[in-house]
């Protein structure tokens, strides 16, 4: 956000001062970066151009650089999904399993298979050093935020807690993987048919 300071002789002298859109813009666009090319083989000067952000005030809000917004952008994935859960999982886990598969089949879609889970991204990358990134870091959290979310779905739904916490490691690893087979297929058959199977095993293991 620009804002005037002041003007006169020296003309009209303008600040630029911190915004919450812009700085959501950069790290949103980061996110779908690395869903598309990865962490490793992206820069932070890409991941601000993507983004249509100048490079000064992507620095200016991450300043420890591609790591930090690398991990910012696996949060903001994990907190974006896990929205959509808790709205959908409200109608019980079969709703919210639509959802989570949903969610995943437009992106894969609309990006003609280019694009897929930025979290899984992160993952499946090696780190740079011995020590574990903090965008892997973040990126367990979030695979354990998702579960947590199916698993008390199906608690709620009179399914036992371990069984519960299998059966939402399932799903969670299932419709990521089938995204990464999706993209490499250029199908969305590998996540419909996980889908339907998912779907009865849902149904076949809640109690009401």
């Amino acid at each position: 956000m620009t804002v005037v300071i002041s003007s006169g002789s020296e003309g009209i002298v303008y600040v630029t001062k911190p915004s919450p859109a812009a700085r959501e813009r950069i790290v949103a666009g980061a996110a779908d970066m690395i869903s598309r090319r990865g962490l490793n083989a992206t820069s932070i000067r890409e991941m601000a151009k993507h983004a249509r952000a100048p490079l000064g005030s992507t620095y200016h809000y991450f300043p420890e650089g591609k790591q930090q917004l690398a991990t910012e952008a696996v949060r903001y994935t994990g907190e974006w999904v896990a929205r959509r859960l808790r709205k959908e999982l409200q109608a019980g886990p079969v709703a919210g399993l639509q959802a989570f598969l949903a969610l995943w089949r437009k992106i894969v879609v609309d990006s003609d298979f280019r694009a897929g889970c930025p979290v899984l991204a992160v993952s499946i990358e090696e780190p740079p050093t011995d020590e574990t990134p903090p965008a892997v870091v973040a990126a367990a959290d979030v695979f354990t935020e998702w579960e947590s979310l199916l698993s008390a779905s199906l608690r709620e739904h009179g399914v036992g807690r371990e069984e519960a916490a299998q059966l939402a490691t399932l799903v969670v690893a299932a419709v990521e993987g089938t995204v990464a087979m999706c993209r490499a297929k250029r199908s969305i058959e590998p996540l419909d048919r996980a889908a339907e199977q998912l779907r009865t095993l849902i149904l076949a293991t809640i109690k009401d």
